[in-house]
C-alpha cells in the first residue's frame, strides 16, 4: 500500500462568508458546520486511512500560530507547516509542497486538499482516493470531480473521458470546461458525463513537477528558488519572500490540469460543498419546519427560509423570509438570500474606504492569547487581554503611548524597564510612555487582564519588540 501525503492549502481569505470570516480569521478557521473548523475537519476526516501520512500544510504566514494551535488541539502533529508570505494561487503552492515532499519522499504521492471545503459522506470520499491513488501510482494526475446534484454556474466542469485501464472507477478527462451558463449547465447535468471541478487533486509529486516545468517553467522556477532559500522558524518553514513574491499567481487547473495529456477524473458522489457563500451554508443546515437554520440566541416569529447566525447576543426577526443575518460583536450583516455572492462587493467597498472590519474581529488572536477592544475614545483604548499559562509576550516598547494593567484573575509577571514583579487579582501597574516592558503569565491557569492605553496613537503598529519567542518582526 503506497503511502499518501495529504498536502493542506489553508492560504484563502473566504471574502463572501464575512464578517464572520475576516483576513485575520478566514473561513477554513472557523467552527460553520460542527464544532470543529473546516480545517480541522479536513485533516480529521482522513482519519482511519493507514496508508495516510501526516499532513503538510501551506498557510498565509499571519495564520500560522493559530493553524499549529488548532492542530495540536486535535491531535495532529504535520509534517511541516509551509508559510507564504504573500498568496500567489494553487500552483505555486502545490509546487513548494512537492518539491517539500521530494526531499524525504521522491516516490511520494500526495493528496491536495482545499481547508476550506465540506465533505459529508466520509467513506466515499476515502474510497475515491483509493481510486485515485491507483491513477496516480500510473502516473495520472488524478482529480475529483463531484458528481453534479444541480445545474450550478459557480463551478468549473470536467467532462469524463475513456475509463482508466486497470484503475476502477476513474477516467480520462475528456475536457475541463469553464463555468457555464444556467442553460448549458443544465445541458451538463442531463449528459451525466459532467463532473462540478472541486479543486482536490491527487499524484506523484514528481509526476506534478515534471508537467509544471514542461507548461509552466516560470512558476517551478520561482517556487524552486523560494523553496531552496527557506528558512525554518521555531515549527514552521518560511519561504524566501522575494523569491516567492516574484512567482506569478496562477491556479493550478489554468498552470498544469487543463494543459496536460495525464489527466485522470475520479466521479466523487461525496456529501461536498466549497462553503462558498452564506447561502451554501443554509443549504447544509439543518431547518426549522419554516426552513429557517439558525445557530446562537436567535427569536424567530412568522419567518421563512432565513439563515440566521448570533454570536454575541440575541438576533429576533418577524414576519421575513429568504434573509440571511450575521451578527458578530462589532457587525451585522442583512442580505437578500439570493444575493450573498456581493458580499465581496462590502468587502472591497471596505478596502477602498480603509476600515478594518474585514480585516480583523474585535476578539484577535495572537500566539500568547487573544486581547478584545472594550472601548475606545480620543487618546484612550481600553482591551480585555488573556494569557495563556506559560506564554509571555514580546519585549517591547511604545513610542507614542502608557499603558495601565489591571489584573482579573490569575497571576502577572510583569517586567517594567529594571524591575520584575508578580501581581495577583485586583493588583495593577503603571507601564510609562517609552518604557521596555513584557507581560507573561507564569500560572497554570490563564491570566485576564484589562489594559487601559492612552496616547495620542494607539494603532498596534506601535510596537517596537527587542525579544519575542515567537520571531515575529
Amino acid at each position: 500500500m503506497n503511502t499518501i501525503y495529504p498536502v493542506i492549502l489553508s492560504g484563502g481569505s473566504g471574502t463572501r462568508l464575512w464578517p464572520l470570516s475576516r483576513a485575520a480569521m478566514p473561513k477554513q478557521l472557523l467552527p460553520l458546520t460542527s464544532d470543529r473548523s473546516l480545517l480541522q475537519d479536513t485533516v480529521g476526516r482522513l482519519a482511519g486511512m493507514p496508508e495516510m501520512a501526516a499532513p503538510l500544510m501551506v498557510c498565509n504566514v499571519e495564520h500560522r500560530f493559530m493553524i499549529a494551535e488548532q492542530m495540536r488541539q486535535i491531535g495532529a502533529v504535520p509534517r511541516a507547516i509551509v508559510l507564504e508570505p504573500v498568496g500567489r494561487n494553487t500552483a505555486p503552492a502545490i509546487a513548494v509542497a512537492a518539491l517539500a515532499l521530494m526531499r524525504d519522499a521522491p516516490d511520494a504521492l500526495m493528496l491536495v486538499l482545499p481547508a476550506d471545503h465540506l465533505i459529508g459522506d466520509v467513506a466515499a470520499f476515502q474510497a475515491a482516493i483509493r481510486a485515485a491513488a491507483q491513477a496516480a501510482a500510473q502516473g495520472h494526475l488524478a482529480t475529483f470531480g463531484i458528481v453534479a446534484a444541480t445545474p450550478e454556474t459557480g463551478y468549473g466542469y470536467i467532462r469524463k473521458g475513456a475509463p482508466l485501464a486497470g484503475v476502477a472507477g476513474a477516467h480520462a478527462v475528456a475536457a475541463f470546461v469553464e463555468k457555464p451558463d444556467r442553460a448549458t449547465a443544465q445541458q451538463y447535468l442531463d449528459a451525466g458525463d459532467y463532473y462540478w471541478n472541486s479543486g482536490m487533486f491527487l499524484f506523484r509529486a514528481a509526476d506534478f513537477l515534471e508537467e509544471l516545468e514542461a507548461l509552466r517553467p516560470d512558476i517551478l522556477a520561482a517556487s524552486r528558488a523560494a523553496f531552496d532559500g527557506a528558512r525554518p522558524d521555531l515549527d514552521f518553514v518560511r519561504l524566501d519572500p522575494a523569491a516567492f513574491e516574484a512567482c506569478p499567481s496562477e491556479s493550478v487547473d489554468y498552470a498544469v490540469m487543463e494543459k496536460t495529456r495525464r489527466a485522470a477524473v475520479v466521479p466523487a458522489d461525496i456529501a461536498w460543498n466549497d462553503i462558498g457563500a452564506w447561502s451554501a451554508l443554509w443549504e447544509v443546515a439543518e431547518k426549522d419546519a419554516q426552513g429557517n437554520a439558525v445557530r446562537g440566541d436567535v427569536m424567530l416569529e412568522d419567518a421563512a427560509n432565513n439563515f440566521v447566525r448570533a454570536e454575541s447576543r440575541m438576533v429576533a426577526l418577524l414576519g421575513v423570509s429568504d434573509l440571511v443575518v450575521v451578527e458578530t460583536a462589532d457587525v451585522v450583516l442583512v442580505a437578500d438570500r439570493n444575493r450573498v455572492q456581493d458580499v465581496k462587493k462590502l468587502v472591497d467597498r471596505m478596502k477602498a474606504e480603509k476600515r478594518c472590519e474585514h480585516l480583523v474581529h474585535k476578539q484577535v488572536y495572537r500566539p500568547w492569547g487573544w486581547y478584545e477592544g472594550i472601548d475606545e475614545g480620543d487618546r484612550f483604548q481600553v482591551k480585555r487581554i488573556m494569557v495563556k499559562p506559560g506564554e509571555k509576550l514580546s519585549l517591547q516598547m511604545h513610542h507614542h503611548r502608557a499603558e495601565h494593567w489591571i489584573v482579573v484573575s490569575g497571576t502577572a509577571r510583569v517586567t517594567r524597564g529594571d524591575e520584575v514583579e508578580l501581581l495577583t487579582e485586583n493588583q495593577s501597574t503603571y507601564i510609562p510612555l517609552g518604557t521596555r516592558h513584557r507581560l507573561e503569565n507564569p500560572g497554570k491557569v490563564e491570566l485576564h487582564m484589562i489594559e487601559v492605553q492612552s496616547g495620542a496613537y494607539l494603532g498596534e503598529d506601535d510596537i517596537v519588540r527587542f525579544e519575542d519567542i515567537y520571531q515575529r518582526n
